[in-house]
């Protein structure tokens, strides 16, 4: 009877094996999501947005420019609503020397021009501008000796403290933008490349050291040079109140300036032929 039952219960468990197996075949075991496909734009929406935001970024562009003038004229005018009436006048008057001045180089330009247009010798007319052109080179780049109207300004030593390269140097920028053509400080020719610096002991001047008093001696117009040291607020005010130093500026209808400068040599700039 044993030997019966035991293959009975093994098609029993086999039955019983194949309705699970059968059963966990139908099992769901997850679902998917239906994936749909993006509608096609057209070419005339893309076009109209692109232009629409080209148009957006213009608009936004001119707005910023617009506001950032704005701003500039703002400050601008403010600069000058918070300057005092003597220092306008000193602004207008430099401003006035640096337009003459200009002016007078178109002329002597212009004169010089058509006299080479007009010279039946044009060989002979060329070399006396040629000549000309170096003489005034030769006063600017301080090869050559100069006198004329100008001042002379002599500053005494400091009671308060030592004058700075600072000021001397604004002084300097002052006299030229008043209409200094030709300059010399103690012994030094002043051309575009001057400088001043502080030492332990006083100043120096392109590598000279200055002694005191400082003698400025510039050729010019006297009466803007003048105004341009004794303006209120001025440079000369500084001196004598933050430096305690002593400022005589004297007028002359000969000042002499002899110092002068070698020909200086250039490494890298070559003139043109």
């Amino acid at each position: 009877m044993s030997h019966k039952k035991e293959p009975q219960d093994l098609l029993s468990r086999l039955h019983r094996q194949r309705v699970a197996d059968s059963a966990n075949d139908h099992t769901e075991t997850g679902s998917f999501p239906v994936v749909r496909r993006k509608p096609k734009r057209s070419l005339q929406a893309n076009a109209a947005r692109t232009r629409f935001m080209t148009s957006l970024l213009v608009l936004l562009l001119c707005a910023l420019l617009g506001f950032s003038y704005a701003i500039q004229l703002n400050n601008t005018t403010s600069t000058y609503e918070t300057m005092s009436e003597d220092e306008l006048t000193r602004l207008i008057t430099e401003t006035s020397s640096q337009v003459q001045n200009l002016e007078q180089r178109k002329s002597q330009l212009t004169e010089q021009l058509t006299a080479l247009q007009k010279a039946a010798d044009k060989q002979a007319e060329a070399e006396r501008i040629a000549k000309q052109n170096e003489e005034t080179s030769g006063l600017l780049s301080g090869r050559l000796a100069a006198q004329g109207k100008g001042v002379v300004i002599t500053i005494s030593k400091g009671t308060k403290e030592r004058i700075d390269a600072a000021t001397m140097f604004e002084l300097i920028e002052e006299l030229r933008n008043a209409g200094a053509e030709v300059m010399a400080v103690n012994t030094v020719r002043v051309v575009t490349s001057t400088y001043f610096a502080d030492t332990k002991t006083g100043l120096i001047c392109d590598g000279q050291e200055l002694s005191t008093p400082y003698k400025v001696k510039a050729i010019g117009d006297p009466q803007n040079l003048q105004n341009a040291v004794n303006i209120a607020g001025g440079v000369g005010s500084r001196l004598s109140v933050k430096f305690g130093a002593k400022v005589k500026v004297t007028s002359s209808d000969k000042v002499e300036i002899n110092e002068i400068r070698d020909v200086p040599k250039y490494q890298y700039a070559k003139t043109v032929e």
